[in-house]
């Protein structure tokens, strides 16, 4: 029988306002991040080609405060804070007592991806919170046995779609550990069903959205998967070991082999074979390697009870645990925080850990060399556009450009149906990786610059061409689809 001990707030307080503390003290360090500056951009729509609303909603609401990466990050570091209070109250769910909860919290708070998605405004920030909220009322609505948190569990699953559909692979996974492993008559209940209604109800605005405009979350599942499926399905193992971090890596092992083992567990075993349904689904999906974390947050808040145990037996034991709990922290700040000042961090080994801390460097020096390509195009011919290959160059043109009257297109994503170039545009400035695709579509076509940070960094930028294109072969409103892409 598990019993439920207080929750300790103290710890578990304290964690959560270390975590948002230092997200705040970092926040305004390097730059935006490519995918910050794209929700920046978005125009207010009840969705995009590539996501629902939520997340740039966030984001725009930021710019009422301040339009500078410190205040769009605000909403990432408060939805990370709240998820450590969520993954502690998993681990008190399990009988997990202070230590135990204490452990998980800092632990979480300090995770590889925690601090990522905490640092960064993303589609994964909200998830941070959303997927260990859903799998908490789910434990709670079985091992209670109180139906009010299956009606929770399907209110949060149909808010969670206008943030991403990707809940769809949650509720999968856990419907798919409760059919392997039981209690499966919590599934013949009318909470359970009652719930699951709720959960299509609320999403329904969503779906006649999507209906509307032709599935394009289809599509962009589909894009992904062709981009990125060989990459996701090497890195998938590897990825699950330093999610939360190697060195509590361990503390995962356990908890999935306490949910098979442990009698007092039994209810929730379910939450094993949950865990190996999301990795199977990220496999198959092979879109994005961080879609198994709202999971594995769990199974680690699981594994603190035996870490705990472990660790209450022997004073070296007790060290040996606050020791690896210190290193797990120090480790994850330096490689997934920007601590290091750029220049160290350009020449170091981080880089090709976290290419997310890259991506953040270099976009105002960027903007500067595309705006005087632009300037000499702009004297020969005053109707020049920009041709941006991805939206973090749309978006870095957008928030640090001199050339406010020069309109900046791309093809990339929701920008490609926002509209492309003028019909009368006969010069282009094009920028990125897509001038190979672009350049046999114009008669001339010659590179000006290179975009350089001045730090070698290794990020998507560094080193693409900015040139100059004119004379278009055909219409654009027959070349404009051509150039319109999703990944």
């Amino acid at each position: 029988m598990i019993i439920r001990r207080p929750l300790a707030w103290g710890p578990v307080a304290a964690a959560a306002v270390s975590l948002v503390v230092l997200l705040n003290l970092v926040g305004q360090r390097y730059g935006y991040h490519r995918d910050e500056l794209y929700f920046r951009m978005l125009p207010a729509a009840w969705g995009y080609t590539d996501q629902p609303l939520l997340t740039p909603l966030l984001a725009r609401a930021t710019l009422l405060l301040a339009d500078e990466p410190w205040a769009l990050r605000l909403p990432a570091a408060g939805l990370a804070a709240g998820s450590v209070v969520v993954v502690a109250l998993l681990t008190r769910e399990v009988g997990g007592g202070r230590l135990a909860q204490s452990l998980a919290a800092w632990g979480y708070a300090y995770g590889t991806f925690t601090l990522n998605f905490g640092h960064i405004l993303m589609t994964a920030s909200v998830d941070l919170v959303v997927w260990p909220l859903v799998v908490l009322f789910v434990v709670r609505a079985v091992l209670r046995q109180q139906d009010r948190w299956w009606w929770l569990a399907g209110l949060a699953v149909g808010l969670s779609t206008y943030n991403k559909w990707l809940v769809v692979l949650l509720v999968s996974a856990v419907v798919g550990g409760l059919l392997l492993t039981g209690p499966r008559r919590v599934m013949l209940s009318r909470a359970f069903l009652g719930a699951a209604a709720l959960a299509v109800l609320v999403a329904v605005p969503n779906l006649v959205w999507q209906a509307g405009h032709g599935w394009p979350q289809l599509a962009m599942g589909e894009a992904l998967s062709a981009n990125n499926a060989d990459t996701v399905r090497l890195l998938t193992a590897p990825t699950l070991l330093v999610m939360i971090g190697p060195v509590l890596f361990v503390a995962c092992a356990a908890g999935f082999v306490g949910l098979l083992r442990r009698p007092e567990w039994r209810p929730v075993r379910w939450l094993a074979p949950a865990m190996v349904i999301m990795v199977m689904l990220t496999l198959v999906a092979g879109a994005q390697v961080h879609y198994p974390y709202g999971l594995v947050s769990v199974i680690f808040a699981v594994g603190c009870v035996p870490a705990a145990e472990f660790a209450r037996t022997t004073r070296p034991r007790l060290a040996l645990v606050a020791g690896g709990l210190a290193l797990h922290a120090a480790l994850n700040v330096v490689i997934n925080l920007p601590v290091l000042p750029e220049r160290i961090l350009a020449a170091s080994f981080v880089p090709s850990l976290n290419t997310g801390l890259a991506e953040q460097i270099g976009w105002d020096d960027y903007v500067q060399q595309i705006d005087r390509v632009t300037a000499a195009a702009q004297a020969d011919d005053p109707g020049v556009v920009v041709l941006t290959s991805n939206y973090g160059e749309a978006g870095a043109l957008d928030r640090y450009t001199t050339h406010r009257d020069v309109p900046v297109v791309s093809g990339h994503n929701a920008l490609g149906y926002l509209g492309g170039p003028p019909p009368d545009t006969r010069t282009v400035v094009v920028v990125g990786a897509q001038l190979s695709r672009v350049a046999g579509e114009f008669t001339t076509c010659s590179v000006a610059d290179r975009l350089d940070s001045g730090m070698a960094v290794d990020n998507e930028e560094e080193g693409q061409p900015i040139a100059v294109c004119t004379g278009p072969k055909r219409d654009w409103a027959r070349l404009w689809p051509v150039l319109r892409h999703l990944s």
